[in-house]
């Protein structure tokens, strides 16, 4: 059996003696027993909606509660795409010291289409060995990969060396 969990209540759920009334078309009914109101929402063919069910005397709508539901999971699920849209992703582009020439490019395209999807771009160079001891040539090519990709993005963050890597964040241009 499924157990469905309502945040209203409809129909013979509702419990009070007394409620205020509100029609389908927003038109207020006044307040009336519950039988009463129960019999108008039949005879509307409708369903009688507890909506506040805080106010004094409780608030009752007569309207049809599947179309309303329906209504309200489509709304929550454009929500939930429009939040996906403003998500940022960050990408990763792993470099070398000694890198070709081509081979910097084909990164730099690589992360220019990131950068124009609107994602973020982490760029990290990693010193093995005794390619520690020459920082300064890893700075030269985060220098020449951030000059590769000006036209698509910026420096959000500098290289910076950060244990045995040199790391530097790209953000997209703002339009």
């Amino acid at each position: 059996m499924l157990n469905i969990i309502r945040e209203n209540q409809i129909n013979e759920e509702i419990r009070d003696k007394e409620v205020r009334v509100i029609d389908s078309d927003g038109t207020q009914l006044g307040i009336l027993p519950i039988e009463e109101a129960l019999q108008l929402s039949i005879d509307r063919k409708l369903d009688l909606v507890k909506v506040a069910p805080q106010a004094k005397p409780p608030v009752c709508k007569i309207m049809d509660y599947g179309k309303y539901r329906y209504d309200l999971q489509k709304k929550e699920k454009e929500a939930r795409k429009k939040q996906k849209q403003n998500i940022v992703e960050l990408k990763e582009i792993r470099l070398s010291t000694f890198i070709e020439e081509h081979d910097l490019m084909v990164k730099a395209n690589n992360a220019a289409k990131f950068l124009k999807e609107g994602d973020k771009v982490k760029v990290s160079l990693r010193f093995r060995g005794r390619e520690r001891d020459h920082v300064d040539v890893g700075q030269r090519v985060m220098q020449r990969f951030a000059e590769a990709i000006s036209d698509a993005g910026n420096v959000e963050r500098a290289p910076l060396l950060e244990g045995r890597s040199l790391i530097m964040i790209l953000a997209p241009k703002v339009k």
